[in-house]
């Protein structure tokens, strides 16, 4: 069962280093708690790691990842010695969308995309952070628009109240670039080729110069609304955060 954390719990230092905020995050909630990965880079499973090597990390194989993403969790598990624990859509709601509106119902509408998403990552989600009081993600304020306000640490409102922490909140594309040379942490390929957003193969394309990160994803909207429903606190008000 789930135990709702007050964010005060982890003590953190609000201008301390994202290192230090994931290390407070584990020797507190761990094993309750998980790294989300959308295996665009490793930089929060590599800060992770240096603290306990068990730390727990899950990924959402929605059924159309590109074959880079596969590449970097091979790597994550053979360099960093990190096991992925996968979490896969239901079959029976897949085989239904495809039958009853094809397999590019996500292209005819923001509707029918946020129900493809729904069913490929909103649910599985759900079923990954069962049972945590915490989870880690690598979202920051420099994406998109939906993203300005993020806070460091937040209680995930549409996951129970458990607390969400957002170590790299405050850091830029630039930024983990950085730590990918210094460290030379596993990452996509797909950075190297002008990705700056990594989600399913058919929703991502390269940014060009001027663009937000995200900007790729979903390309053919016009809208700003440049999120799937993982974390569908971005659209709200957020109450209960820390920068």
């Amino acid at each position: 069962m789930t135990t709702v954390q007050s964010i005060e719990a982890i003590d953190f230092d609000p201008n301390g280093s994202a290192e230090e905020l994931v290390r407070r995050a584990l020797e507190r909630f761990h094993p309750r708690i998980a790294i989300a990965t959308s295996l665009q880079d490793a930089v929060l499973i590599h800060m992770a790691a240096r603290v306990r090597r068990d730390v727990r990390v899950f990924s959402i194989d929605t059924g159309r990842l590109p074959e880079e993403a596969y590449a970097c969790a091979e790597e994550v598990r053979e360099r960093l010695g990190v096991l992925i624990e996968w979490h896969f859509p239901m079959r029976e709601r897949l085989e239904k969308l495809a039958t009853e509106k094809g397999v590019f119902s996500f292209r005819e509408d923001v509707a029918n995309r946020l129900e493809c998403c729904a069913i490929r990552k909103v649910e599985p989600l759900t079923r990954a952070l069962a049972g945590l009081d915490a989870w880690i993600t690598g979202q920051r304020r420099d994406e998109s628009a939906t993203r300005r306000g993020l806070a460091r640490v937040e209680r995930d409102a549409a996951h129970g109240g458990i607390l969400k922490i957002n170590p790299l909140a405050d850091w830029t594309m630039e930024d983990v670039r950085a730590y990918l040379r210094a460290h030379r942490v596993p990452y996509n390929r797909l950075l190297d080729r002008g990705y700056t957003s990594i989600g399913c193969a058919p929703c991502t394309r390269p940014t060009g110069p001027g663009e937000e990160p995200r900007a790729g994803r979903w390309w053919w909207e016009h809208s700003g609304r440049k999120e799937c429903g993982l974390h569908s606190c971005n659209f709200r008000e957020r109450v209960g955060s820390a920068t």
